[in-house]
């Protein structure tokens, strides 16, 4: 294994400095509520508005959108209900008998009040609000309260809003960063509480996500993104570098990876980049991204890049590679995957129905991305009477003996007959 380009290594000295501002914001909503939002939307975000969306702002954006982009934000939203609807579908409640007089089963709930991350960013993301939103609804949260940066003409873009509306979103606030958590999480007097965050967004919404954690549930910490491309010699250097750039402009910290058996390969790819690269505009993400965050490794065997694979356990792994579907069974590490060079990570970035929060830094060791069970909770329950109340009574005196649990022996020896 040879590293062509290395990414540089990092400093984590900001990382105390991020907690602590997010910690001090957490506490201040707690205390004072809408006061000291109000004074870190006026910090951070620049916004003095009123924080809820009112219905004359959603009217006005379903009147500003061109027909074009609301049929294209309308597909988005449809694709990604049909796949969390095929999601629901193999969720299963059941009730069955674990012998006599011993029946146990599982039912299958929504999160009632889910609170949804969406943010502002560069550029207004199409899919962004239908990735959070629609898994939500599909699952049958009751409330979806949605928050989004005030960041475009003192509200929400139109096409960030109008997402919001055709997912599903029950209310929607035009408030940003950590404060927008802390206020989700813990409620004002303007911003009702939830029981769940999702959704994507920077250091400070990734931290005050792991701050909340507890009082709240969430789904993952997302971010920056990431990608691995696989790649042998029958590969097109031309579509490596354009998959490569795709997930790089997301963010300067975007991590760009190309993993390859063939030195050809990826000589030809790196070239092909840097060719593209020029042409993009200065101020691009992509360009930082791939100076200090992206790798090119060169692999002796396609097992040894498997291997390198499942190790980095990346959020986006693409496979260009001969035949790519044989070497699905031995990848098991990654948020998603992309199975031949013309699956292009875009597609579901942007409109394939699969989402796009996914897990990141390592990860998909552990979890997948977000998907319609994250809204929801599988409870247990069980019936037991006669023959299985003797059976697992004697049980439960003996072991609560041997623990010396004398309450709970108590409570089993009430039952034995």
């Amino acid at each position: 294994m040879e590293y062509i380009k290395k990414a540089k290594e990092l400093s984590g000295e900001n990382s105390n400095d991020v907690e602590e501002k997010v910690k001090s914001i957490i506490e201040n909503i707690k205390e004072n509520g809408d006061e000291a939002l109000k004074k870190y939307e006026i910090k951070f975000g620049s916004s003095n508005r009123a924080f809820k969306v009112t219905e004359e702002e959603k009217k006005e954006a379903l009147y500003s959108i061109k027909p074009d982009h609301k049929k294209l934000i309308d597909r988005i939203v449809e694709r990604i209900k049909q796949f969390a609807e095929a999601q629901m579908a193999h969720i299963t409640p059941f009730e069955k008998d674990f012998g006599e007089g011993i029946k146990m089963g599982q039912r299958i709930l929504p999160i009632e009040k889910v609170g949804a991350y969406i943010p502002g960013g560069r550029f207004p993301l199409l899919s962004s609000g239908p990735m959070v939103v629609t898994p939500a609804k599909v699952a049958g949260a009751k409330k979806i309260v949605a928050c989004s940066p005030a960041n475009y003409n003192g509200g929400i873009h139109p096409i960030v809003l109008y997402g919001l509306i055709k997912a599903g979103a029950t209310d929607i606030f035009a408030i940003g960063g950590a404060q927008a958590v802390a206020s989700m999480a813990y409620g004002t007097e303007s911003i009702p509480s939830v029981d769940m965050i999702a959704g994507p967004g920077n250091m400070f919404v990734a931290e005050a996500k792991k701050q909340v954690f507890g009082k709240v549930g969430i789904d993952l910490i997302a971010g920056p993104s990431e990608i691995l491309v696989f790649a042998d010699e029958s590969a097109t250097p031309s579509n490596i570098a354009a998959d490569l750039l795709a997930q790089a402009e997301h963010d300067p910290f975007a991590r760009a990876i190309l993993i390859t058996n063939s030195r050809r390969i990826a000589k030809e790819s790196v070239q092909a980049l840097e060719d593209f690269l020029d042409k993009f505009t200065k101020d691009s993400p992509a360009h930082d991204s791939w100076i200090d965050m992206g790798e090119v490794i060169v692999v002796d065997t396609i097992k040894e890049g498997i291997d390198l694979c499942n190790d980095y356990a990346i959020e986006h792994l693409h496979l260009h590679l001969k035949d790519s579907y044989k070497y699905v069974d031995d990848l098991y590490n990654y948020g998603s995957l992309f199975i031949g060079e013309d699956s292009s990570v875009v597609f579901s970035d942007k409109v394939s129905g699969t989402n796009h929060t996914l897990p990141t830094k390592e990860a998909a060791k552990y979890t997948g991305g977000l998907w319609v069970g994250s809204y929801l909770k599988v409870i247990t329950h069980q019936k037991i009477q006669g023959d299985g109340v003797q059976f697992l009574a004697s049980h439960a005196t003996k072991q609560s003996e041997v623990e010396g649990l004398e309450g709970h022996k108590l409570s089993a020896e009430q039952r034995i007959k």
